[in-house]
């Protein structure tokens, strides 16, 4: 397990890169001027020079992309035009919420996800495994976008159960949180139920049953330890992903979170918060996927052994 781990974090340090590289390309070569873009059209030739030189985007391509580098490499992403402030210290006032927001979607998709998968995987072909299987779909298919609004009429306007929107306790954290977890609840459940059924036709659980095991410890020992590698491998991808989905929930919701400021940042022109958000999201999603490779070579020591 230690050999994967040193060999997913050496593997960390150059995918970072990538990611600042990519970010910073990007953003410079995207059509248009974003000093002229921040400042509008009307702007004074002498407010739009002094802003460029502020930004050092007056310098060559090459030595903006050092310094942006070596910039990054200290957590000095700029300072932010709206907010007034250091980009790092923005960003890391609404990060917790975002991690907050995430944490709670990916307890509830798996509190929801890994027992009904189990559940369908045992029960082939029963009524339990099709309502499984058409809730699953249901779950991937609908947009957060729809999903929300949907939420905050039925139990926030009309019911009155729930707050509306923004960030305070318990309460304000159900249905953004909700929101956010059904799609991933989806596509954990149809997985599990596939990687499960995989799982019980193998030759170790037939042994297990034929020694004597009762079908409990088969399928919840035996099986269900291999059949989670591949959950937890797209768990990975999927709360990676929350971080994207958050920006359409935290801005239905006023979730004072990371997905919210990128809005913000984008409707106020702000390009070095803009540039900071994105870079963020992108490191958070790499430090996510690692860890989840970590946690894989736990469960299934194989994988430690490949690593070698």
């Amino acid at each position: 397990m230690r050999a994967l781990a040193v060999r997913r974090l050496v593997l960390l340090l150059p995918t970072m890169l990538g990611v600042v590289t990519l970010v910073f390309a990007f953003l410079h070569l995207l059509p248009g001027d974003p000093v002229e873009i921040m400042l509008g059209e009307w702007a004074a030739p002498a407010d739009v020079a002094g802003l460029r030189r502020e930004l050092g985007l007056d310098r060559p391509l090459a030595v903006q992309y050092v310094r942006f580098l070596a910039h990054a490499i200290r957590g000095d992403l700029g300072h932010s035009i709206a907010f007034r402030a250091p980009v790092g210290r923005v960003i890391a006032a609404r990060y917790p919420a975002t991690l907050e927001l995430a944490a709670a979607s990916l307890v509830l998709a798996l509190i929801f996800a890994v027992p009904l998968g189990v559940l369908a995987a045992v029960r082939r072909g029963s009524a339990v495994d099709r309502a499984a299987r058409v809730a699953s779909l249901a779950g991937v298919c609908l947009p957060s976008f729809w999903l929300g609004p949907l939420l905050m009429l039925g139990f926030s306007i009309r019911l009155g159960w729930l707050p509306v929107s923004g960030r305070g306790g318990v309460a304000h954290l159900v249905l953004p949180a909700v929101t956010l977890a059904l799609g991933m609840a989806g596509i954990l459940v149809r997985l599990t139920r596939a990687s499960l059924l995989a799982a019980l036709g193998e030759d170790y659980v037939r042994t297990a049953r034929a020694k004597g095991a009762p079908r409990w410890r088969a399928v919840g020992i035996h099986a269900l330890r291999n059949a989670l590698v591949p959950v937890v491998a797209v768990l990975g991808l999927q709360a990676g992903a929350l971080l994207a989905g958050a920006v359409i929930t935290e801005t239905v919701f006023a979730w004072p979170g990371l997905g919210r400021l990128l809005v913000q940042a984008i409707q106020a022109r702000d390009y070095p918060l803009v540039q900071g958000c994105v870079l963020a999201i992108g490191l958070s999603y790499v430090a996510v996927n690692t860890a989840a490779d970590v946690l894989a070579g736990v469960i299934d020591p194989r994988l430690t052994e490949d690593a070698r």
